[in-house]
């Protein structure tokens, strides 16, 4: 825990950022009926039966010192699903970074064996290279930032019925462009010290 708290606290260093990241299922969900449409004065209208169309998943990458995000929308979420998306991060989001801090948590996934099972040891070996790990602890998720960030997705942009992966694609990416050119940060204020107090009893005695 103190790992990840103490790598929130340090200053925003573009050579060695700090990137949480994490995953959520989606539920695609059709209407039965058409909703009636809006009318002045009166709320949407929706029927409240709806078609389950399927399962995705939503890969988020999160920059808090920085204000960028990334949504990935996946069929699955395998170790061959994670794997392309850390060669995603190294080689297209920060080419330029000596190291990328990542923040994760303990998700069976979330790990640099995932590289070799995915691509030859070689490549494997040099994201490694390129990629620290840093977990939270178990039953700890909430100290990855990026749960913030998918609770505010879940809220502006997800909260109604989109039907088809393409539509929900499109919706997050316009989500995200917006968010991004605002450069919305995340404004961390639990640290070291608090953790120490108000979570005392998960230190050994």
């Amino acid at each position: 825990m103190e790992d990840v708290l103490d790598l929130y606290a340090e200053p925003y260093n573009p050579a060695f950022p700090v990137v949480c990241f994490d995953e959520r299922p989606y539920q695609l969900i059709g209407e039965t009926r058409q909703p009636l449409p809006c009318v002045p004065g009166e709320p949407a209208r929706y029927d409240y039966e709806y078609q389950r169309l399927g399962t995705c998943n939503l890969f988020t990458y999160l920059q808090p010192l920085a204000g960028w995000r990334h949504v990935v929308v996946t069929a699955r979420r395998t170790k061959l699903d994670f794997a392309p998306r850390m060669k995603e991060l190294v080689d297209v989001h920060f080419p330029d970074a000596e190291r990328i801090r990542l923040v994760v948590d303990n998700l069976n996934i979330h790990t640099p064996a995932a590289f070799y099972e995915a691509f030859t040891p070689a490549e494997a070996r040099r994201l490694v290279q390129r990629i620290e790990f840093h977990y939270t602890p178990k039953h700890g998720s909430w100290l990855n930032m990026v749960e913030s960030e998918l609770a505010v997705l879940s809220q502006q942009c997800l909260d109604r019925r989109i039907p088809i992966v393409n539509q929900l694609q499109r919706e997050i990416a316009a989500w995200e462009v917006e968010r991004n050119q605002r450069k919305v940060m995340v404004k961390w204020q639990f640290k070291t010290t608090d953790a120490r107090i108000k979570l005392k009893k998960l230190y050994p005695s």
